[in-house]
């Protein structure tokens, strides 16, 4: 039984529920990560016992479970998308929007299908706009690749805005400092393509740069289903 299937108990003697829970868990996590989220300080912010939250949650696993489905509400789109492409495109953008506003969600993506209300509206959704352009089994490749790719970038953006708090550098910043080594490392004559991309390439910012690589992943996905 998982915990959308059992019935939350009474609200009493604190007036508790799922929702006022997963809120709570939702601020720490934005506040201090995931490592700041146990049972113990949600229910410290709630007013209530640590033995109260058991009867709504049974272990952490669970509320995580819960976090990463109330911000799957703020994923799934307003209005149904208009065909495929824009419908893996917006999951794509609106996943990157949601962990920018809370970053742990980059901690539990990729992992095991999302099975809340939410998660399912959202896969419905991406699904629905494939539907009967291939076999089943193509439109699960598909969907699977471009999360993929999303997912991978996010992870990326998000550890290096961690890097950036960590370390009070930002990346120009970073590289500056870092500049006299790699200049160095370059002039030995040993790394030809990467002093190439490093002298000649265009730098561009994070959204930028996702938004070119889900065009070339949907490019690919296009060609597959023609």
């Amino acid at each position: 039984m998982t915990v959308w299937d059992r019935p939350e108990p009474s609200n009493r003697p604190v007036p508790l529920d799922r929702e006022r829970i997963v809120a709570a868990a939702v601020a720490l996590a934005d506040e201090g990560g995931l490592a700041a989220v146990s049972l113990r300080k949600v229910a410290a912010r709630l007013g209530a016992g640590p033995m109260r939250l058991y009867g709504f949650i049974s272990t952490k696993d669970e509320l995580f479970d819960l976090m990463v489905d109330a911000v799957h509400a703020e994923i799934l789109p307003e209005e149904r998308p208009g065909d495929w492409r824009e419908a893996l495109a917006t999951l794509a953008h609106r996943t990157r929007r949601a962990a920018l506003r809370h970053e742990w969600l980059a901690d539990l993506l990729g992992g095991r299908p999302a099975l809340g209300p939410n998660g399912l509206a959202v896969s419905e959704t991406t699904l629905a706009a494939l539907d009967g352009l291939a076999d089943v089994d193509t439109v699960m490749r598909a969907v699977e690749t471009v999360s993929a790719y999303f997912t991978g970038a996010i992870r990326r953006e998000i550890t290096d805005l961690r890097a950036e708090r960590a370390t009070g550098l930002s990346k120009s910043e970073w590289q500056r400092v870092r500049g006299p080594h790699v200049t160095r490392m370059l002039a030995t004559g040993r790394y030809p393509a990467l002093a190439r991309a490093v002298h000649d390439g265009t730098h561009v910012d994070a959204e930028e740069s996702f938004t070119t690589g889900l065009d070339w992943v949907l490019d690919a996905v296009a060609a597959r289903l023609a």
